[in-house]
């Protein structure tokens, strides 16, 4: 019943004017997808924070594992995040958890520019996923999320669903995904204006480099449209002027991102990566030269694991990831 009201819900918000809205559903709770990034629907590993990027990674292999994530956002957001799973038999897996994003302090200002009092819009999402093996290198997965967004006297309501499938060849290790992300809608509006949510289509690829230590990833993104125009920010003598730009290969790299990933052993891996889109985006305002980069590292010590990524896309603002899980063995042993 949830799942069709959902898959209604976005019937509906494709048929009625409004305007994009929820893009922090598109932010990682995985430090590992953060670094190789923001994206990790291909990424094959026992970390539970990937469910979200592609809830058909989530598989029996995980055993029992908690797992923590905490983002300093650009600015002064802060989120958090804790997500609990295991195996339910040989070929399944569940997983539950929830997300807090808090954005900062804001003053309230009146329409005559007058300030008034601070307020901290926030947002919650309560997220439950499971995926079961299609076959011995096939699997798919679901997350059902319900959002709860309270901004100063406004609040709304909206549940959303990913489906995700995994096809992994152990022997060449070649991990091909394909996601669709964020179907769904508002059930209760801030207002009379309908919000949508983000509703992505991605396709993941990530392989290793012959018998090297070295894996390639790229993901493909916004397949729901072509074109992904924006604004190139020129200053001269004569003032400032933006020039929009949408040509054939701007386009086509705004859809992709790239990475690379060194694991010497499953316990330890360090990734670097490349988002055009995320570098351009920022051309309008401050970009610097780490605009669109990513890094990150991560290794697991028994049964304890940690990451952690950092991001600059703004030269005056910086983003830090970190995650820790912890299989429960540890603690009941």
């Amino acid at each position: 019943m949830i799942l069709a009201l959902a898959f209604g819900a976005c019937i509906d918000a494709a048929a009625e004017a409004g305007s994009d809205s929820y893009d922090f559903l598109n932010i990682p709770t995985s430090s590992h997808a953060f670094a190789l990034g923001g994206t990790g629907t291909a990424i094959i590993t026992e970390d539970l924070t990937l469910t979200d990027q592609n809830p058909a990674l989530l598989g029996p292999e995980i055993g029992r594992q908690v797992a923590f994530s905490y983002m300093h956002y650009m600015g002064s957001g802060n989120f958090a995040g804790v997500r609990y799973g295991q195996g339910a038999g040989e070929h399944s897996a569940w997983a539950v958890g929830m997300r807090y994003l808090n954005y900062g302090s804001i003053t309230e200002y009146d329409d005559s520019g007058i300030g008034g009092s601070r307020f901290s819009p926030s947002d919650l999402v309560f997220e439950g996923s499971y995926s079961r093996d299609i076959s011995g290198r096939w699997r798919g997965g679901v997350n059902l999320n319900l959002i709860y967004s309270h901004y100063h006297i406004y609040s709304a309501f909206a549940i959303s669903v990913d489906l995700g499938v995994n096809y992994y060849n152990e022997e060449k290790d070649l991990s091909l995904s394909f996601v669709v992300r964020n179907a769904g809608g508002q059930v209760k509006r801030f207002d009379k204006a309908y919000n949508r949510l983000p509703f992505d289509i991605q396709i993941g690829y990530m392989q290793a480099v012959g018998q090297s230590p070295f894996s390639v990833a790229i993901t493909a993104r916004h397949l729901t449209r072509w074109k992904l125009p924006y604004y190139v920010h020129k200053k001269d003598q004569e003032g400032d002027e933006q020039t929009l730009k949408s040509t054939f290969i701007s386009n086509f790299f705004r859809h992709l991102t790239f990475g690379l990933q060194w694991a010497p052993s499953e316990k330890f891996y360090l990734a670097l990566a490349y988002d055009y889109k995320k570098a351009t985006d920022m051309s309008t305002y401050q970009r610097n030269f780490f605009s669109g980069f990513s890094v990150g590292a991560g290794f697991k010590v028994r049964n304890f694991g940690a990451g952690v990524a950092f991001g600059m896309p703004h030269k005056k603002a910086a983003t830090v990831m970190l995650n820790l899980s912890c299989d429960f063995p540890s603690l009941l042993y």
